[in-house]
């Protein structure tokens, strides 16, 4: 991201984590795109990363290949990383699409009868 003194998005956040790779070779994606409230956080996280490091090549046969892409506001960032490079402020950012991933919206964790009510 770009040297600035805030850490405030000039728009929409989001940010998607592809896992390949594996014995099985399976494909798994998470996105997080959180709300205008949470941006400035999802920011911070993103810029921690070293969007412009060189990472090193694949290690190994069967070992995991990240593909982190993020858009915050008007900039957009890509990188893939071999798994033994998710570390840091990587592995932060990764988790948190995956826990972000993970959680139902706030509508969705309402009880059904209080959903039927909203209705």
């Amino acid at each position: 991201m770009s040297d600035r003194s805030t850490t405030e998005p000039a728009g929409p956040v989001t940010v998607r984590v592809t896992r390949t790779g594996g014995i099985g070779g399976m494909r798994r994606e998470w996105l997080a795109a959180p709300g205008p409230a949470e941006a400035p956080h999802w920011a911070e996280l993103i810029e921690r990363c070293g969007w412009h490091d060189t990472p090193s090549a694949r290690t190994g046969a069967d070992r995991f290949v990240w593909d982190i892409r993020a858009h915050c506001g008007s900039e957009e960032m890509a990188i893939e990383l071999p798994d033994a490079r998710l570390i840091g402020a990587w592995r932060d950012l990764v988790d948190a699409v995956r826990e972000f991933a993970r959680t139902p919206p706030p509508e969705a964790q309402k009880a059904p009868e209080a959903q039927e009510r909203d209705a």
